[in-house]
């Protein structure tokens, strides 16, 4: 079925809308699951929520009667491969990118190192594994730096580091949730981000905040961030960076649907910040907005995604025939 398409609850089937989980992103994922999951009840799909944060995860999927899962989990546990895994090993279909993708994706240095190869352009970094590493290294970078924990999201555990005295604090921060931290060029220019759905690239989203960076006050909490799309570009470099940024998000064989960050520089060159393969589906969401500015409503993306695991029976079916 496809964006508009009439929702036959046959061809789902039972649906589980997992949600929530333990990672640091929990309450981000219970609205994103809940929303979801009134969009698909609204549509006449039968589906259920399921928090997978529950001891008896397990048992409640594989006796639950389900024919397929909605993912709206987001960091560690759901968006990382884990939960894909398991769903693949019950045998449950799923929506978006499967393991490879989903773990590549989680983790920002291996997605940096893949893009390397691909020729994608990122931003410099370099990684600081104790204490006494990001002390030894705070003279020898070229600031402002951006410090990051590798595989969380929602922009936490991150900050900018104008001066060489301030990395041990960031550094400490980041290594709250990771015990390798990521020290990335910062890039000053504007912020775009460009949401996937199947093979299409959705228009792009210029952000501007009037905080250092589109951190996670600006995402979730602020009424001072804009979002702008049209994005202001001319329509010709529009599509050039849709294109790279659909190249980006495939090169870590990302699939189904998801989103891709990057920044322009004064020249206009671009620079690869990020992807994500599970992203927001609350009120401040950047997929929802370009799905509408696509002419696509809520109701319809959220059937696009949940159709996207109805493709992934079809690859698993090609794949059993070529066995």
């Amino acid at each position: 079925m496809n964006a508009g398409a009439e929702v036959n609850s046959q061809d789902y089937g039972k649906v589980a809308v997992l949600m929530g989980g333990r990672s640091a992103e929990r309450e981000i994922s219970l609205a994103s699951g809940a929303a979801a999951l009134q969009a698909l009840q609204s549509a006449g799909v039968d589906a259920q929520g399921v928090d997978t944060a529950a001891d008896n995860l397990y048992d409640t999927l594989v006796n639950g009667g389900y024919a397929r899962a909605f993912i709206a989990l987001h960091g560690r546990g759901g968006e990382d491969g884990v939960i894909q895994g398991m769903l693949e090993t019950v045998g449950i279909p799923y929506t978006g990118s499967h393991v490879l993708g989903s773990a590549l994706g989680m983790d920002k240095l291996r997605t940096k190192q893949v893009w390397q190869s691909a020729g994608i352009p990122t931003p410099a970094f370099s990684v600081l594994s104790s204490k006494a590493e990001a002390a030894a290294a705070k003279a020898d970078l070229c600031y402002p730096v951006i410090v990051k924990p590798p595989h969380e999201g929602s922009s936490i555990g991150i900050s900018k580091v104008d001066v060489a005295d301030d990395l041990p604090a960031a550094w400490e921060l980041a290594a709250r949730y990771d015990a390798a931290v990521l020290v990335e060029q910062w890039i000053e220019g504007m912020e775009y981000t460009a949401g996937i759905l199947g093979d299409a690239v959705l228009p792009l989203i210029r952000l501007e905040t009037p905080n250092t960076f589109y951190d996670y006050a600006a995402k979730y909490e602020a009424d001072t961030t804009s979002y702008l799309v049209p994005c202001g570009l001319d329509a010709g470099k529009e599509a050039e960076l849709q294109s790279l940024s659909h190249a980006a998000y495939r090169a870590v064989g990302a699939s189904g649907w998801g989103r891709v960050d990057f920044m322009l520089d004064a020249s206009g060159q671009p620079w690869f910040i990020e992807i994500n393969t599970v992203p927001g589906l609350t009120d401040h969401s950047l997929v929802p907005m370009a799905a509408k500015a696509a002419g696509i409503d809520f109701s319809q993306l959220i059937c696009s995604i949940l159709d996207t695991s109805l493709e992934s029976v079809a690859a698993d079916s090609r794949e059993a025939d070529c066995a």
